[in-house]
């Protein structure tokens, strides 16, 4: 594993929250480097990191329940400054002398709190006697704080919004800074872990450019690394990053599936052969996949069929690779990204591991017996971004929508075949080439169309058509978490549809989807 030693850093220890993850970001975009683990993991991390300031999320669970998840003493004995975030303000005045009971009126939503006391927490935001907007999600309360607590701010349903014990720098919230629901929370949250904790804006993509660049270095020597590139961001940036540490020892193989995006593939391939001279092995294993997918409706089993196919595939290639003369690699290449590091050791189980398989067509088998090299396992989606503007990638490309690894297959409800593909591949380019001309690419997460599996009866000028209905996607998106469809006007959308129908052969109606999506499922079939 490619990972660098952070000296200054803040632990987020994790009680189940779907919202944590906005608590890392927002303590990244402070320029300090954090790092997420659950309750259940937390004290090996706190004694591997020595973390300057600890945060504790909030989480489902009642504190007031038997086996209900705890924070580990060695935090409290550390004397490093604490922040409680909900569940973790439950956790925290439990743990320390405090009562936390169930039976009072929940509180969900939209919520004023009034402050009663100055904090450093707050500094340059808000006013003893000022009231300001939050976000709450909680139904037990604190009812008795620990000693040495006071409060700090109050709501309507919660007596101790914010209590704090400033001679120890323990700060607990019942409200959640880390949601844009809160207006002021991520500076709320920049003040714990500047102004209390004392850590300086030191997280930038160029020096965590410098840091892996010289570590991969470091790790690899003069070993081999092959990489499997999908065309995405992702794996293109650790391509990238790689490639300017060690140079022609990196291989990269471009295993295209034949269901990528309309002249994808040929982008891909011209950018690294020719940009950047970056080795490069392309194998078009269109026809196997989609004599494979066949009459496939399932969309699991499509992931899995695509997944199973890209290791067979790439292990023929890593293996002509080795008898090459110059040795056997020795190191596999991906882009890996922070969240996936998360759900992988989340200790709730839940929906993680199916909603990754929206975005993952799965691992590379032992057999293969390589070292991981992971660059970017330390990073979000949006730094990732950064950093690839850092290492001087097209903006066209760094800034291009989320694509599941496996592409057009999951956008094809039903049987998946090369003349359904063509079809939703050139209705796509029409309805992308719409959003940019429109100025809206980059205000919209991710865009898309799909082709549904029904037909409809239409008449065009003098002929009937039986042909396929098309459906466009659109969804804004602050954290990639949750996902609200975008607002066009009817010109747009009229324009569009008129250019599919009159372009594509083979569409004869288009229709908007304007659903919304919850937490952790942007990706929509």
């Amino acid at each position: 594993m490619t990972e660098i030693a952070h000296p200054d850093s803040i632990l987020i220890i994790d009680f189940g929250s779907q919202v944590t993850q906005l608590i890392a970001r927002r303590v990244r975009e402070a320029g300090v480097y954090c790092e997420i683990h659950p309750f259940n993991n937390a004290e090996e991390a706190f004694a591997r990191m020595g973390p300057k300031g600890v945060i504790f999320s909030g989480g489902p669970a009642s504190v007031t329940a038997e086996g209900s998840p705890r924070a580990p003493q060695a935090v409290f004995d550390s004397g490093i400054p604490l922040l409680g975030i909900c569940y973790g303000q439950q956790t925290m005045c439990t743990q320390l002398g405090g009562t936390v009971e169930g039976g009072h009126a929940a509180e969900f939503g939209r919520a004023d709190v009034e402050i009663r006391a100055a904090s450093p927490l707050f500094e340059g935001l808000w006013e003893v006697g000022g009231r300001y907007p939050v976000w709450m999600s909680h139904g037990d309360r604190v009812t008795q704080l620990p000693h040495g607590f006071e409060v700090i701010a109050t709501s309507e349903n919660a007596p101790f919004a914010i209590a704090a014990d400033e001679s120890r720098r323990y700060y607990t919230t019942m409200f959640h800074p880390e949601v844009v629901h809160t207006p002021d929370g991520a500076r709320l949250l920049s003040n714990f872990v500047h102004k209390i904790v004392g850590l300086k804006s030191d997280w930038t993509m160029a020096a965590y450019r410098a840091e892996m660049i010289r570590k991969i270095r470091e790790d690899v020597g003069d070993g081999r690394v092959i990489c499997g590139l999908s065309g995405g961001v992702d794996s293109s940036v650790a391509a990238v990053l790689i490639h300017e540490a060690i140079g022609d020892q990196l291989t990269c193989v471009f295993v295209d599936h034949g269901m990528m995006r309309l002249n994808e593939a040929d982008e891909v391939i011209k950018m690294f052969r020719d940009h950047y001279n970056i080795p490069l092995v392309h194998v078009d294993a269109s026809d196997l996949f989609l004599t494979e997918l066949a009459g496939e409706v399932d969309p699991e089993i499509k992931r899995k069929i695509i997944g199973r196919l890209f290791i067979e595939v790439f292990e023929a290639e890593a293996a002509k690779i080795a008898a090459d003369g110059k040795g056997a690699p020795a190191f596999l290449a991906q882009g890996t990204l922070y969240p996936d590091v998360i759900e992988s050791v989340s200790f709730s189980g839940g929906p993680s591991v199916t909603i990754k398989s929206h975005h993952n067509v799965g691992g590379l088998p032992a057999r293969m017996n390589m070292k991981l090299v992971e660059p970017l396992r330390e990073l979000f989606k949006d730094e990732v971004r950064v950093l690839g503007r850092e290492l001087g990638l097209p903006e066209r490309f760094v800034g291009r929508h989320p694509f599941p690894g496996p592409g057009l297959a999951i956008r094809c409800p039903g049987g998946v075949t090369r003349e359904k593909l063509d079809i939703l591949r050139k209705a796509d380019a029409v309805y992308l080439d719409e959003i940019r001309k429109a100025g809206l690419y980059d205000v919209i997460w991710q865009a898309f169309a799909v082709l549904l599996p029904v037909q409809t009866v239409g008449v065009m000028g003098d002929y009937r058509t039986y042909d396929f209905v098309c459906a466009l996607r659109a969804v804004t998106s602050v954290d990639g978490m949750t996902a609200d469809f975008y607002p066009y006007d009817m010109n747009f959308l009229g324009r569009t549809a008129t250019r599919i129908i009159n372009e594509v052969r083979g569409i004869n109606r288009v229709v908007y989807d304007v659903t919304s999506k919850p937490p952790g499922t942007i990706e929509w079939e």
